[in-house]
Parts: structure tokens; C-alpha cells; sequence
């Protein structure tokens, strides 16, 4: 079977009906950003001249960052042609997008990767991460240990003896976390913090990203 070789333009042809409110973007086989288009600039809070040459690795939040550069770097590499994944991108404003990521590589008449085209379908009523060095940084060390435990699924005796803590102290800082982030329950909490950008996707065993702790 023949093997079409796809140009950009020839994708965002064959996309550009389907494009309304999707973030666009076009990487170099070096993974830096090449062009974007007005929705993706936008999400960012920049012009195109700030952010055109730039590694895409510093639009990424760090709790996506080395899972997102993984993808992209098998794109480049030309040992995968296509993946999707959850996606958070990083304003100047030290608010967050995200959304669902749609990585293709384009090859050239070489048969190399010549450009990555992503596609990144917004999320909608999507929160800012903190909007101050304090709120961005909302967790303890104690509660970031006992967000990872729950994360791992461990129970309240179980933390309470890995943490030299009481359960009564485990369910101090359990409750406290669930009031902050307006949450019922231990799994809406680990939900929220993965969503937020608090824990680390990615990783075993769950990790708090390390802007989040004070």
C-alpha cells in the first residue's frame, strides 16, 4: 500500500474544519515551536514573537512536563507517528490550560520528521492554579506527604505509622485538604490534585510537585 507523505499544509486541510476553538500548533523536529495559531496564543497569554522559537517544554506545567516531552520526543525521533494525552500549558499569568493533546508527525520527501503538528481541544471552566506565590504554594510538607499516601492508597493507620502521626492527625490533615480544595471525599481530593497540577502525572508512586509545598 502506498504511503502518503503529509506536508502541514495537507494537515491542516484536512483538520480545518473541525478547528473551531482547537489550539494549534507546529513544532521543529527539535521541539520548538514553529507557529501557532490565535486560540493557542491566547491560552498562553502571548504574542507570537515571544514564543516562536522557543522550546515547547517551557509552555508545559511541571507536573505534565516530562510525560508530554516523552511523547514528543518518540514523534521526533520517528519511532511513533501519533499519540494523544492529557495536556496542561502554563501562562504568564501563573494560570493554567488544559486539555486533550494530539501529537502528529508530519515527514518530509526524506521520510524524516520535518514537523509536530499538536491539536489541543481546551477544557472548559477550567480554574487558575494560584494567582499568588502563596496560593501556589498550598501545601505543608506533612500534608504533601499525606496527599501522596492517599494517592498511593494507603489508609489512615497505615500513613499514621509511616508518618509517626496519630490517625487522629492523619484525619486533621486529610479534612483540612478536603475543606481547601472543596472536595467530598479521598478520591475527589487525589482527582482534583492530579486535575490541578498539584501531583505529578506519570509517575509511581505519586509525587507532589515540588511548587506546590511551603
Amino acid at each position: 500500500m502506498e504511503t502518503k507523505s503529509m506536508s502541514v499544509a495537507t494537515v491542516q486541510d484536512d483538520i480545518r474544519g473541525e478547528l473551531s476553538d482547537v489550539c494549534v500548533a507546529n513544532l521543529d523536529a527539535n521541539l520548538r515551536l514553529l507557529e501557532a495559531n490565535d486560540d493557542f496564543l491566547n491560552r498562553l497569554g502571548r504574542s507570537a514573537s515571544e514564543v516562536y522559537g522557543q522550546q515547547f517544554g517551557d509552555f508545559i506545567h511541571s507536573s505534565v512536563r516530562d510525560v508530554t516531552m516523552g511523547h514528543l520526543g518518540r514523534l521526533a525521533d520517528g519511532s511513533r507517528l501519533r499519540f494523544t494525552a492529557r495536556f496542561v500549558g502554563v501562562r504568564w499569568s501563573s494560570t493554567r490550560f488544559s486539555g486533550r493533546m494530539t501529537g502528529l508527525a508530519v515527514r518530509g520527501d526524506d521520510g524524516k520528521v520535518a514537523t509536530i503538528v499538536l491539536l489541543i481541544n481546551p477544557d472548559l471552566g477550567v480554574e487558575p492554579l494560584w494567582s499568588s506565590a502563596k496560593k501556589r504554594r498550598p501545601l505543608s510538607e506533612l500534608d504533601a506527604l499525606v496527599l501522596e499516601g492517599v494517592a498511593a492508597g494507603s489508609s489512615t493507620v497505615q500513613l499514621a505509622a509511616r508518618l509517626y502521626l496519630s490517625r487522629q492527625g492523619v484525619e486533621y490533615h486529610v479534612g483540612a485538604m478536603l475543606r481547601r480544595f472543596k472536595c467530598a471525599n479521598r478520591s475527589a481530593l487525589v482527582a482534583k490534585a492530579y486535575t490541578q497540577g498539584i501531583l505529578t502525572m506519570g509517575q509511581w508512586p505519586p509525587k507532589v510537585t515540588a511548587e506546590y509545598v511551603r
